[in-house]
C-alpha cells in the first residue's frame, strides 16, 4: 500500500510537472515565436500632420533708386515690415501667409543695372543679384526714369523682380508704395484660390475657386504623349516633325519644371481612329461643327486607342492633332455661347487636350490621293503649350491696366510662375502623406496581423520628418528646400504604404492560426488536462472523507 501510494504521488507530480512546463514556457514560447512581426511606428507624429498648420512665408525686398524718395524718408532705410494674413479653411486646415518686407536702398550693381536703356536689359542684368525660390524683389524708380514705356507704371519680369515708378506726391511716399507692392506680390506669388485647390480633398468644395479640378495631382512623374489622328489616310498623306517641334517648344517648358518632376515624352500616329461623334454640318458656314455639349463625349473613343495610360505608372498627359476626314472637312468647333473657338482645339482638365487641324483641299478631280500635308507645327505647339500650362494649373493672371507682364519667351514660364507652382504642389504634397499615413496608420491599426517591418517602419519615420521639415522650411521662407523635403516625404510614404509586406498575413488571422496548431497540441494537452481534472477531483474528495481517530 505505501509503494502504491508513492507511485500514486510520483505520477502526480509528473502531471503537474508536464502541466507547469507546457503552461510556464511552452504556451509563451509559442506565442512569442508565431506572432506578427510589427515595428513600431510614429503614430503621435502621424496624428499631428493630421491637423495641418501651414504657414508661407515670402521674403520681399524692395529696392529704391537713387531719387526715388524724399531725402526725409530715404534717411529711415533700411527696415523691415512683417504682415500676417490667416485664412481657416476648416477645423483641421489653416493657412498663414506671412511677407518679410525690407525696404532699402539700391547697391552700385543695382543703380548700374537700373541705368540701362530698356527694362528687359535691366531685367535681365538684375537676375544675378535676387535671392532664391520664392523670393521677389521689386525695385522702385524715379518718377522722371525713362526705363519704363509712358502709361506703364509696373513692369512684371521673367524672373522674380518687378520695377515700379514712384510718384512722388502729397503724403507718405513709402505707404503709397507698400500698397503698390502688395497688389504686386498678389500676381506673382500664390493666392487663396491656388492654395485651396492644392487642398481640395481637405477643404469644403464652396471654398474652392473655379479651376479647382483643372490642374493635375502633385505626381513624382509625367508622361506626355502627342498623337496625330488620321482617320481618312486615303485622303491625306499627313506629315508632322513632331520631333523638332517638341524640341523647340516643349522642351524648354519641361527643362524649366525639371525640379517639379520627371518627364517622359513620346508620340504615336494613329490611322482610322475617329472621335466617335458625327458632326453637325452647318448649311450657313458649310462647314462642320462640333458644338460644346459634345465634347465630352469625343474623348472615350479615342482613348481606347491610344493605350499609353494603361502601361504607365505616371499620370499622362494626352495631346491629340485631329486631321478631320475628307467628308467632314472643314470641322470646327463652337463653344457653349455657339461662337467658334479661335485656336479650333479644346482642353479636357487632367487629361489632355485636342486641335482639331483643317486642310484646304482642293477643287474635287484636280488632285491626286492622297493630299500630302504639311502640319504648321508652329501654330500645333502654341496650343498644345498653352493646354499643357493650363494642366499644371499655371494660368494668366488678371493686371490693373498700368501693369506691363513680360512674356516667358522660348521657356515657356517665368521664374515667378515657377515658384507658385512650388508652393502650390508643396503644400500639395504635405497634405498628400498626411492622407496616406493617416490611411496606412488606421489600415495597420485595424487588421493587427499584419507584418510590420523594420524598412517600412523607416520609410514612415522618414516621410513624418520630411513633412516636418517641409513645413518649417516653408515658415521660414526657403521654397526650394521645402519642396524638396515635400518630395521625399511623399516618395517615403508611398513605399511605405504600398510595400508588398504589407499584404503577406492579410488573409491568415488567427482563428486560422488556431486552427493549424491545435492538431499538433492537442495530443499532448488531453493526457495533461485530464490528469489535472483527476487530481483536482481526488483533492476534493480526499477533503470530503471524515478523519480516522484512533
Amino acid at each position: 500500500m505505501v509503494a502504491d501510494g508513492a507511485e500514486e504521488a510520483r505520477g502526480k507530480r509528473a502531471a503537474l510537472a508536464f502541466a507547469a512546463v507546457a503552461l510556464v514556457l511552452g504556451l509563451p514560447l509559442w506565442w512569442k515565436t508565431t506572432e506578427t512581426y510589427r515595428a513600431s511606428l510614429p503614430y503621435a507624429g502621424i496624428s499631428a500632420l493630421g491637423s495641418l498648420r501651414f504657414q508661407l512665408t515670402v521674403p520681399i525686398s524692395v529696392v529704391f533708386a537713387k531719387g526715388a524718395l524724399p531725402g526725409a524718408q530715404q534717411r529711415r532705410l533700411p527696415f523691415t515690415d512683417t504682415k500676417e494674413e490667416e485664412s481657416l479653411l476648416n477645423s483641421k486646415t489653416s493657412v498663414t501667409s506671412r511677407y518679410e518686407t525690407t525696404y532699402r536702398s539700391a547697391t552700385v550693381t543695382e543703380q548700374a543695372a537700373l541705368a540701362l536703356a530698356t527694362v528687359k536689359e535691366a531685367d535681365a542684368a538684375l537676375l544675378p543679384l535676387q535671392d532664391s525660390l520664392g523670393a521677389l524683389t521689386v525695385y522702385v524708380i524715379p518718377e522722371t526714369s525713362p526705363l519704363l514705356p509712358q502709361g506703364v507704371d509696373v513692369y512684371i519680369g521673367k524672373h522674380r523682380s518687378a520695377v515700379m515708378r514712384c510718384t512722388q506726391g502729397p503724403g507718405d511716399v513709402l505707404a503709397a508704395v507698400s500698397a503698390w507692392v502688395q497688389q504686386i506680390v498678389q500676381a506673382m506669388s500664390f493666392t487663396t484660390d491656388s492654395i485651396a485647390t492644392a487642398l481640395s480633398d481637405r477643404v469644403p468644395m464652396d471654398q474652392l475657386g473655379t479651376d479647382t479640378r483643372r490642374p493635375f495631382k502633385s505626381s513624382l512623374g509625367y508622361e506626355i504623349t502627342f498623337s496625330l489622328l488620321n482617320p481618312d489616310p486615303k485622303s491625306h498623306n499627313v506629315h508632322w516633325d513632331i520631333e523638332a517641334a517638341v524640341n523647340s517648344y516643349v522642351q524648354p517648358f519641361l527643362d524649366k519644371l525639371g525640379s517639379v518632376a520627371n518627364f517622359s515624352v513620346d508620340s504615336q500616329i494613329l490611322y482610322y481612329a475617329v472621335l466617335g461623334v458625327t458632326p453637325r454640318f452647318d448649311k450657313a458656314s458649310s462647314s462642320f461643327i462640333l458644338s460644346a455639349l459634345s465634347l465630352p463625349h469625343v474623348i472615350n473613343p479615342v482613348e481606347a486607342r491610344l493605350g499609353s495610360s494603361a502601361t504607365s505608372l505616371y499620370p499622362v498627359l494626352n495631346f491629340l492633332l485631329y486631321v478631320p476626314e475628307r467628308v467632314h472637312s472643314p470641322l470646327y468647333i463652337q463653344d457653349k455661347d455657339g461662337a467658334a473657338v479661335g485656336t479650333n482645339a479644346f482642353h479636357s482638365p487632367r487629361w489632355g487636350g485636342i486641335m482639331v487641324y483643317n486642310i484646304d483641299h482642293p477643287v474635287p478631280d484636280k488632285a491626286p490621293l492622297p493630299l500630302w500635308v504639311d502640319v504648321d507645327m508652329v501654330r500645333v505647339m502654341e496650343v498644345f503649350l498653352a493646354q499643357l500650362r493650363l494642366l499644371f494649373g499655371i494660368s494668366q493672371v488678371s493686371l490693373p491696366e498700368e501693369f506691363l507682364l513680360e512674356s516667358p519667351g522660348n521657356d515657356g514660364l517665368t521664374d515667378w510662375e515657377l515658384d507658385r507652382l512650388l508652393w502650390t504642389r508643396t503644400v500639395e504634397n504635405i497634405a498628400t502623406v498626411s492622407t496616406t499615413l493617416t490611411s496606412l496608420a488606421q489600415l495597420l491599426d485595424k487588421i493587427g496581423n499584419i507584418v510590420i517591418k523594420d524598412d517600412v517602419a523607416s520609410e514612415v519615420y522618414h516621410a513624418v520628418a520630411s513633412a516636418q521639415t517641409a513645413m518649417l522650411e516653408l515658415a521660414s521662407g526657403r521654397l526650394g528646400s521645402a519642396f524638396q523635403a515635400s518630395k521625399e516625404a511623399v516618395t517615403s510614404s508611398e513605399r511605405a504604404f504600398f510595400d508588398p509586406s504589407l499584404l503577406h498575413l492579410l488573409y491568415f488571422p488567427d482563428d486560422q492560426k488556431f486552427a493549424i496548431y491545435i492538431p499538433l497540441f492537442l495530443p499532448m494537452a488531453v493526457p495533461i488536462l485530464l490528469s489535472l481534472v483527476k487530481i483536482l477531483r481526488e483533492a476534493k474528495q480526499s477533503k470530503k472523507e471524515p478523519t480516522k481517530t484512533d
